[in-house]
Parts: C-alpha cells; structure tokens; sequence
C-alpha cells in the first residue's frame, strides 16, 4: 500500500511538474523576401534619383575603387557595377552625387588612414551625361578633395572647385574637351 501510494504520488508530482512547461513554440518559416527589380543588388554609399526616373549609385569597394551603377525605369533593372575609378587606398569621405541640366557629376575621396582622420591623397572628379554608360574622371593628388560642382553652359561645362585660407582650387569638364589640368591659386 505504501509502495502504491508513492507510485501515485510520483505520478502525482510528474504531473504536475510537466503541466508547469510552457509549450515550446515551433519556430514559423520565415518568408524570403522576393527581390525586386528596382532593388539595388548591393548597398551604396550614395545614391542618386534623377528627374527622368533614373537612379546612379556608386560605393566604395574596398581594395578596388569607385564603382558605379544605374537604373533604368524602362527596363526595371540595375546595370552591372562599372569601375570609376581604381585604387587599393582606403576610401575617405562620403561620395558626393549631383545632377543639373542632365549632367551628372560624383566627388570622391580616398587616401592611406583617411579613417583615422589624415587627409586624402587621391581626390576624385566625374561626370557623367546621358546614358551613362560612360563615366570621365580626373585625379587629383595630394589635395583635400572638391568641395562643390557647378553645372553651366545647359550640362556642357562642370566647375569642380575648392576654396581654402590659401588656395584656391578650379578643375573645368567640357563637353568637347574634357577635364582640364586643375588651376591652383595660392594667397600670400
């Protein structure tokens, strides 16, 4: 009797003890998200919608340089990532995208320890105009990069220009001749 009564009572207890778990939750099949075609295959560092529906991305690639892409409302596809501009140094500061007149411009920035706050070594001026599949650049070295892009002449001209304590920095983009060599001014 003893023996039956310490079954029960096990029995008992067990029971009790289990009816205290809280049911384990099966884990719900998280959906995959469908990828769009208007999404961007790879995030950007800057990105850019133009008044025609396009879009112009362009990041930083580690140990490659800038790159480039474009979407085309049309299509509803991304271009592949075209390089801008090679290097292996270390991206600076952010990439600066404007468009005016049709004419896209980009400034960019890199340089050995840019993220430890040195200045850059290599700074970075393009253009690109209509389809954009071609992108014009122009390095500048050992210069602390552009500071803005003014587009004249109905998208024909681009001045990239910096102006400091004591230079003052200009870089042309023509149409029909390209950059120009950049003219450094210096105040005495």
């Amino acid at each position: 009797m003893i023996r039956g009564a310490l079954i029960c009572l096990t029995l008992l207890v067990s029971a009790a003890a289990c009816g205290q778990d809280e049911p384990v939750a099966r884990p719900s099949p998280t959906p995959t998200p469908t990828p769009t075609a208007e999404a961007l295959p790879e995030p950007a560092s800057e990105e850019l919608t133009l008044p025609d529906g396009r879009r112009v991305a362009m990041r930083y690639e580690a140990g490659r340089g800038l790159s480039e892409q474009h979407y085309d409302p049309e299509t509803g596809a991304w271009s592949h990532p075209r390089l801008v501009y090679g290097t292996e140094t270390d991206p600076c500061q952010s990439i600066r995208l404007k468009e005016d007149e049709g004419t896209v411009t980009a400034i960019a920035n890199f340089g050995r320890y840019c993220s430890d706050g040195e200045p850059p070594t290599e700074s970075i001026a393009a253009v690109a105009v209509g389809d954009l599949k071609k992108w014009e650049h122009h390095l500048t070295r050992k210069f602390d990069g552009w500071a803005r892009a003014t587009v004249s002449d109905g998208g024909r001209k681009v001045t990239f220009v910096r102006n400091a304590t004591h230079v003052r920095v200009r870089l042309v983009w023509t149409a029909s001749e390209g950059f120009s060599d950049a003219v450094f001014r210096f105040s005495a």
